[in-house]
This record gives structure tokens, C-alpha cells and sequence, in this order.
């Protein structure tokens, strides 16, 4: 069976040995290797544990002839667009569990209208993950706070908005919080 392991490792801009950790069970990097490239046989539950690990779907690592692929043709840095050094593709994103999405329907701050703004919902347990990173946080009546997580301190969470000038909002013992994760966005 062909598989695109490496492919999508690299896509994801992840080494070996990250790839190998974020396993369950955790492996060696060398297993990783050995399974990108053939010499070790690739089981469905490997291919389960790695795609898992690389946050897609298992489908995602093995080769489709009708799969539509995105080719990486040209890479922007600070001196202009450049070819790669290696051939590349582009994965498509993958709706994880536990995702919600906000639209921004004005222009604020880095958000334009059109934006759409995936975010990994939290548990309390899990709000320190999220320091200095923009999050949706619930409110009564159905409303929300959105903006940078900046301090939480005995269940209060501190938040600046995206705006200039914006003041710092406190939220005691909100039930979640959901931390921006991708921003997809039209040209």
C-alpha cells in the first residue's frame, strides 16, 4: 500500500520525533520513518495512531487517484515568492471534534468581514492552553466576549479585544472557552 505519511508529516510541518511523541502509545521517530518509507508495513491501526497524531483523517494518508491535491508551486518570504526545495502538497483542513466556528461579519482588529474563525472548544481544566491566544468565551442571554486571553486568575478570565484601543473584559467561571485555532479567509 502506498501511503502519503511523509507527505502529510511535512505538510504539517511536523519532524519524526514530533510526529512519534504525539502518538498513543508514543513510538521512536525511526518507527515513523520506517513506516514513511516502506520498510516496515503500514496496519490499518498505524495508519489510525499516525493520522491521529497528524490531526486528519487516515484516508487522508493513503494515496487516492481521485483525490484533488493542492501542489505547492511557490513558497512567500521576504524576498518574494521562491520554489520550493522539495515537493510539497497542501492538506485540506479537517473539522476535529469539539470545533465551533464564528463568522466576522465586520471588519475588527486583524478580522475581516468574511473571515470565518474555527476554534477548539475548552474545559476550565484546559484554559491556561490558551494565554495569549484570541478565544470565544460565552456570556448570559446568548451573548459571547471574543478577544486575546491575556490573565486568568481564580476562574476569571482577562480578555482585550481585537480593536485598538479596546478595554480589558473580566469573565468569572465561564462554562468553556474556545480558542481560535485556523482562520479561513476569501481573497
Amino acid at each position: 500500500m502506498m501511503t502519503r505519511i511523509r507527505e502529510v508529516r511535512r505538510a504539517r510541518g511536523m519532524t519524526l520525533d514530533e510526529v512519534a511523541r504525539a502518538c498513543a502509545p508514543p513510538t521512536t521517530p525511526q518507527t515513523i520513518g520506517r513506516l514513511e518509507t516502506g520498510t516496515r508495513t503500514v496496519s490499518v491501526g498505524w495508519l489510525n495512531r499516525i493520522a491521529a497524531a497528524l490531526g486528519v483523517d487516515a484516508a487522508d494518508l493513503v494515496d487516492h487517484p481521485d483525490r484533488a491535491e493542492l501542489p505547492v508551486v511557490a513558497m512567500l518570504g521576504g524576498n518574494g515568492a521562491v520554489a520550493p526545495k522539495r515537493q510539497a502538497l497542501v492538506v485540506p483542513p479537517k473539522v476535529a471534534a469539539g470545533q465551533i466556528a464564528m463568522t466576522v461579519a465586520a471588519s475588527v482588529g486583524d478580522y475581516r468581514a468574511g473571515d470565518e474563525i474555527w476554534c477548539e472548544r475548552l474545559s476550565p481544566e484546559e484554559f491556561g492552553n490558551a494565554l495569549n491566544r484570541d478565544v470565544l468565551v460565552p456570556r448570559p442571554a446568548g451573548r459571547f466576549l471574543f478577544g486575546r486571553l491575556i490573565g486568568r486568575e481564580d476562574g476569571k478570565l482577562h480578555l482585550l479585544p481585537p480593536g485598538a484601543g479596546g478595554r480589558q473584559s473580566v469573565v468569572t467561571d465561564p462554562p468553556w472557552a474556545a480558542m481560535a485555532v485556523r482562520l479561513v479567509r476569501p481573497l
